[in-house]
């Protein structure tokens, strides 16, 4: 009923940025939390920022002052600018988005397929 499409991982330096994107489609009512997560080889899959359907923003501590987040809610979308990389922020990167399919229904939680981030020293 709904996709979840990530783009914009890639490979970069350390100290470089990357900017990821993730659009959601299909039967939506409305949006609430939008957020990103990643996944580091050999542990759990952790949250990185999130933000409302208004805009708040939060981060984990090893993103802020480094990765900002900003949806667009027209389009459905939620971007993570990522600065000053670093080796171990490499992972696989998921959007992730709870989402009503139609008026006063319940919140379902979706995932994106997941984007690789490699950062390099």
């Amino acid at each position: 009923q709904v996709q979840l499409v990530e783009s914009g991982g890639g490979s970069v330096q350390a100290g470089g940025s990357l900017s990821l994107s993730c659009a959601a489609s299909g039967s939506i009512f409305s949006i609430s939390a939008m957020a990103w997560y990643r996944l580091v080889p050999g542990k759990e899959r952790e949250w990185v920022a999130s933000a409302t359907s208004g805009g708040v923003a939060d981060y984990v501590d090893f993103a802020k002052g480094r990765f900002t987040i900003s949806r667009d809610n027209a389009k459905n979308t939620v971007s993570l600018q990522m600065a000053s990389l670093k080796p171990e922020d490499t992972a696989i990167y998921y959007c992730n988005a709870h989402i009503q399919h139609q008026i006063e229904g319940p919140l379902h939680n979706y995932w994106g397929q997941g984007t690789q981030v490699t950062v390099s020293s």
